[in-house]
């Protein structure tokens, strides 16, 4: 577990951190010279709980880690970055002094971190006289309920005296055993991530890196990332917890990690490292922001604002969603556009303050990390968000695909989550079982999931998306009934710009697979269209070939057949295109169409031009003139089809000849 202080500089954070632990986190000369906490500080505080049976986990020592941080109003972003890796708060406030500013202030950031379990301690308990402690506590008593902490208890400690230090003690060991009994499920799924707050060399061993650990666990050996250069990952190659050699360290401990081939200069403080396998950046998202009660006017779009998350610092421009700002103590969601990359998360918890950072404006969890620019603002997106309030990834993904019609990409929203992409959803089941609300309530068999696992979709969204399809083909073919189809990416255009090119791929590979809809040469169709379109051409066919055929070298033109067969000449030209996609005519050039005959017959010519003039030989081959002579046509059409045969490869032109592929299986020779 990890304990963090806050309170007012001198209402004894440091002091008390001495009494629990025996270390005293002051380490910098400047920070014993003017006594006051200047950098975060960090100790630890073994716990010994009552024996219980024989190798059972509750007779082990249980590992507090402490972060002190600095009381100042001038050091709150020193401040927020120890404050928001911890599991449980002592705030303190001395009984002498009572509630100061900071103590407004760290109260109101603890209540937007949604930092739950904690204890307002008030200290120097021995320096006031008992109706004062009394009135303080009372105090102290309404004031935790103003900010939301209810669950907060409200101690009186000496840590001169020692009063009330043991049940201090006891109360911190109950709820490291609480958190050790059921955080472990939580690392088993989500990926390890890490905000540093400290980086450092140590001869022997190298650079360095110290945080809180956000989620995940770590080994020696694995291989880890910084968020911002996934590409570039570092061997750990030890771990120490508070000074402590280990092999694994997990979410709620403070850890140094030794990196191998990580240089001093290549990280610092508000750097993440995390799992490479779940790095991500982001400049726009999406938050549920609750604007704190104690700010004097409403946030509104176009504001500029601090953004804190974990270790990092940023500057961004809000965009209130779905109203026209936020009122004090108001929440609604709020898009965000940060000024540089930020390293976020699906579930971060974030504290916003303004644009000259003086004050705490709000708190706020993230909820999408690729937040649309566009349409952002319809009800059907604000629906959407609404349903990714739940801190189960699995509940998260089930609920919102009642708002998606165009489903999901499952490893984009792992990603998102800070999972591996590659997680199975059993796994996904397993741990909604142990760490979340059951999926009882969303029951599998409404979302249909691709055979890979890559992607998900509601049932009634798959079914009203392929109805689309099947109608949008539908409406087409009555628009254009000579054409064969659409083409995959007109129809996948048409549909949405919304939907993916991978779901596409599955959904319209679905249909073809379920004979919804046919493809062919890229289009795609309705079969009863295709098989009208079949018969069409085939009728056509039986008009059209019998004067191709007997135009012989010379066919004639499209519009020449439309004219002869009293047929629409843009209905000539596809019919004939697809005849010839088939085999039954080949295409010279456009709008002129060859008889498979007499193309095989001036194949044949070309070969004997070519055998005579022996054309296997260096520059030597069949002209445009040769075959113009031996075929009667004019020079232009000796071109055009001397062209079609290189085009098909027959035939390679080679300065002003074109000699035969050699092996080429096309027109084979009628004397072979």
């Amino acid at each position: 577990m990890i304990v963090g202080t806050a309170g007012h500089i001198d209402h004894g954070k440091t002091t008390l951190v001495k009494a629990l632990t025996g270390v005293d986190t002051d380490r910098l000369i400047e920070e014993k010279k003017r006594g006051m906490t200047i950098e975060l500080g960090f100790a630890q505080m073994l716990c010994h709980p009552p024996q219980g049976p024989r190798g059972s986990e509750s007779a082990q020592a249980l590992s507090i880690s402490f972060i002190d941080v600095p009381g100042h109003d001038k050091l709150v972003r020193t401040m927020l970055a120890g404050a928001s890796g911890i599991d449980f708060a002592l705030m303190l406030v001395a009984a002498d002094d009572g509630v100061m500013p900071q103590t407004l202030e760290h109260l109101s950031i603890l209540s937007l971190l949604r930092i739950q379990r904690g204890c307002i301690v008030i200290t120097k308990t021995d320096q006031v006289q008992e109706s004062l402690l009394e009135q303080r506590t009372q105090e102290m008593m309404a004031l935790k309920q103003q900010f939301g902490l209810g669950g907060y208890g409200v101690m009186s400690v000496s840590a001169h005296t020692g009063q009330g230090m043991d049940a201090l003690r006891e109360l911190l060991m109950n709820t490291a055993m609480g958190l050790a009994l059921n955080g472990h499920a939580r690392s088993s799924v989500m990926g390890f991530k890490m905000g540093l707050d400290r980086a450092f060399t140590l001869d022997g061993i190298g650079t360095v890196v110290a945080g809180s650990i956000q989620a995940g666990e770590v080994k020696v050996g694995d291989s880890l990332a910084l968020a911002h250069e996934p590409q570039r990952t570092y061997r750990v190659r030890s771990l120490q917890v508070h000074g402590q050699a280990v092999e694994k360290a997990q979410a709620g401990e403070r850890c140094a990690i030794a990196l191998a081939g990580l240089e001093k200069g290549q990280c610092e403080r508000g750097q993440v490292l995390c799992d490479p396998r779940i790095a991500s950046s982001t400049l726009r998202f999406d938050v549920w922001l609750e604007l704190s009660a104690w700010v004097d006017k409403p946030l509104r779009s176009g504001s500029s604002v601090h953004v804190h998350a974990q270790t990092q610092e940023a500057m961004a421009t809000v965009a209130v969603l779905g109203q026209e700002s936020l009122s004090p103590g108001e929440s609604g969601w709020v898009q965000l556009i940060a000024h540089r990359p930020i390293h976020l998360w699906v579930g971060d918890r974030i504290i916003l303050r303004d644009a000259s950072a003086t004050f705490t404006l709000a708190g706020a969890t993230v909820c999408d990390v690729r937040a649309p620019k566009r349409y952002r603002q319809t009800p059907e997106r604000l629906s959407y968000l609404h349903s990714q309030l739940q801190s189960d990834v699995l509940s998260r993904l089930l609920d919102g695909l009642a708002h998606l019609p165009f489903g999901l990409l499952l490893s984009e929203r792992l990603l998102d989550a800070g999972i591996d992409p590659k997680t199975s959803i059993q796994t996904l089941l397993t741990h909604s079982a142990l760490e979340g609300p059951h999926v009882s309530g969303h029951p599998l068999q409404a979302v249909f999931c691709s055979a890979d696992e890559s992607w998900m979709i509601g049932v009634p969204a798959l079914e009203a998306l392929e109805l689309r399809v099947i109608e949008l083909l539908k409406q087409y073919h009555q628009a254009h009934p000579d054409v064969l189809g659409l083409s995959q990416d007109k129809a996948r255009r048409a549909l949405g710009s919304q939907l993916s090119e991978n779901i596409w791929a599955h959904l319209s590979q679905r249909l073809i697979e379920q004979n919804a809809i046919r493809q062919k040469n890229g289009f795609l169709y309705l079969p009863q269209h295709g098989e009208g379109i079949q018969q069409a051409d085939q009728r056509l066919a039986q008009r059209a070939l019998p004067l191709i055929h007997e135009g012989r070298f010379d066919p004639p033109w499209v519009r020449d057949l439309a004219s002869a067969l009293n047929i629409n000449e843009v209905q000539m030209r596809m019919s004939l295109v697809r005849l010839s996609s088939q085999g039954e005519l080949y295409q010279i050039v456009k709008d002129l169409f060859y008889h498979p005959v007499h193309v095989q017959t001036m194949a044949q010519m070309v070969r004997e031009i070519a055998q005579a003039q022996g054309s296997q030989k260096p520059q030597q081959g069949v002209s445009a003139s040769q075959f113009r002579d031996a075929t009667g046509l004019g020079r232009k059409r000796a071109i055009q089809i001397l062209e079609f045969f290189d085009k098909i490869g027959f035939c390679h032109r080679v300065g002003d000849v074109h000699l035969i592929r050699v092996g080429t299986s096309l027109f084979p020779s009628s004397k072979d």
